[in-house]
């Protein structure tokens, strides 16, 4: 009796990069896209109603991030494997994920067929953290658990404190992330000052040397 496909869902804003990947993922003949979204709030009612095997989930997202859907996933649908698919390489950012309940990390920039390789992985119950990704943390961890510049963790922040981060760090001003978070300007200017306070930042340029060195910007 031939196995039927794994059935897999996408959570990811840019509607390119979700159709690359749906387009790969169904001519594998092993995989099979169930359902797909760019907004995480619509897509959160979808995925308990669908109950796909795999969720592959991007992190900075409209509204919710990332980090915030884990345990709302984890809530509603336990048996779901998820799967980060990102181009956030900071080990900050791994890690916080791996303690929030993904199974796995992987890169947007790896090879094509490593997506095959995760997704069996996590599968079988075995936690997959690409090899891109993992030479940055052995890297990290041999040089100890310090950031450059003195500066704090990406650690410290909240889901919407990183949001507003990498926000700033992009150079929108307050009046953008408050349209962009849907929150308002003086909510805005608080998580702005706590992550200028947690990360020992006082400028959008400091902002941004820190986002990139955790590979949340190009350098």
């Amino acid at each position: 009796m031939t196995q039927p496909p794994t059935t897999v869902y996408l959570l990811d804003d840019q509607a390119m990069i979700r159709a690359a990947f749906r387009g790969w993922i169904d001519r594998t003949g092993v995989l099979k896209v169930v359902g797909e979204k760019g907004d995480p709030r619509q897509a959160l009612d979808e995925i308990a109603r669908l109950r796909p095997q795999i969720l592959l989930l991007d992190i900075a997202m409209p509204g919710l991030s990332g980090f915030d859907v884990i345990p709302k996933v984890r809530a509603a649908h336990p048996d779901c494997r998820i799967l980060m698919l990102t181009n956030h390489e900071g080990d900050s950012f791994v890690q916080q994920a791996i303690e929030l309940g993904a199974d796995g990390y992987l890169s947007k920039d790896s090879d094509p067929a490593e997506l095959t390789i995760a997704i069996a992985a996590v599968l079988a119950g075995k936690p997959y953290i690409s090899p891109k990704v993992a030479g940055g943390l052995v890297a990290r961890a041999r040089g100890g658990d310090r950031t450059e510049d003195g500066k704090g963790s990406v650690l410290t922040l909240t889901p919407r404190e990183r949001e507003v981060f990498v926000l700033l760090a992009m150079g929108k001003t307050n009046k953008e992330v408050a349209r962009d978070c849907k929150i308002s300007i003086g909510t805005v200017k608080k998580h702005r000052e706590n992550v200028q306070r947690k990360l020992d930042c006082r400028s959008p340029a400091e902002l941004a040397r820190l986002a990139i060195r955790e590979g949340l910007l190009g350098s």
